[in-house]
């Protein structure tokens, strides 16, 4: 039945998308055939992925699934919706103000040229492209073995953290980079500092970006399997503090999917992830949209 159901989707993508492709035949050139066909391909792909894991997880939804203990009959997600919180609070508290203080340093106060941001943007790149595996294992030998935290909420939030650091690090360099030099230089000739310039001026013009930057980390501690699964544990039960292991909602549609007993309660999971994915990007742009209007 899933697979008869799979390629009914793969077919109605296929068809919207010659239908819109079909539509605009007669006004695009070759280059944009391809652009067209790009988009169609990646919306198709975008629903396809959706309505799959929608379909086959809304049969499985059930009161049991959110009840406040885990049990092996009912698999709770509570305790890891709450654990997928806590998690992204803390790692975004942490990183956040780490990141967009780095990059007012990179942009702001830092000679152009100089070797301390050659350096600092090499180093930020290089940890962007390290596996986060090889993340989860540094927290587990670092945090988890040598700093005594175990596994842990804490020792998952701090690597974590390190992980979206460069992450925020860049996207808040690229915002502050976009903002005109011209409003920088009219806050310098009515008097004002260049403490009160970036805070006052720079960082309210540039924050949709920053915003945009901290959605991404957040998506990727949501969505991140490896790094958690060395530091934080897999345990199922209920937090007590940062010093209990737990598991977040990626790492429990792992699991319960690993253990090929849950399937179905993985994708009624893998619903709620989406869900709560869909909920930060809406709120996100709720933000942006706001300091968009006051900066009008």
């Amino acid at each position: 039945m899933s697979t008869k159901l799979l390629i009914l989707l793969v077919l109605f993508a296929i068809l919207v998308g010659s239908a819109i492709f079909c539509k605009v035949r007669g006004q695009l050139n070759f280059y944009r055939y391809a652009t067209t066909l790009s988009v169609v391909i990646t919306f198709g792909s975008l629903l396809l992925i959706i309505c799959y894991v929608i379909l086959q997880g809304i049969p499985h939804f059930k009161p049991d699934l959110f009840a406040w203990e885990y049990t092996t009959d009912n698999v709770s997600m509570l305790p890891s919706i709450i654990t997928t919180f806590i998690v992204v609070v803390l790692s975004i508290l942490i990183s956040a103000p780490i990141g967009i203080f780095t990059a007012i340093f990179l942009v702001e106060y830092a000679k152009s040229g100089s070797k301390i941001v050659e350096v600092i943007r090499l180093a930020a790149e290089t940890l962007q492209g390290i596996p986060s595996i090889v993340y989860g294992l540094f927290g587990m030998m670092f945090f988890s073995d040598l700093l005594g935290l175990g596994y842990s909420i804490m020792s998952g939030v701090l690597t974590i953290s390190i992980m979206i650091l460069p992450l925020i690090i860049r996207a808040t360099e690229e915002a502050l980079k976009a903002v005109n030099d011209n409003i920088r230089h009219a806050s310098f000739a009515l008097g004002a500092g260049r403490l009160r310039t970036i805070f006052k001026i720079v960082l309210p013009v540039a924050m949709p970006g920053i915003i945009a930057g901290i959605v991404l980390a957040t998506g990727r501690v949501v969505g991140e399997t490896a790094c958690l699964i060395f530091t934080l544990g897999t345990a199922t039960k209920m937090p007590t503090g940062l010093g209990s292991s737990a598991r977040t909602l990626a790492l429990h549609v792992y699991m319960l999917s690993s253990e090929g007993l849950y399937v179905g309660q993985a994708y009624a999971t893998a619903c709620v992830l989406l869900v709560l994915v869909l909920v930060i990007n809406f709120i996100s742009n709720k933000i942006a949209t706001k300091y968009m209007e006051v900066q009008s």
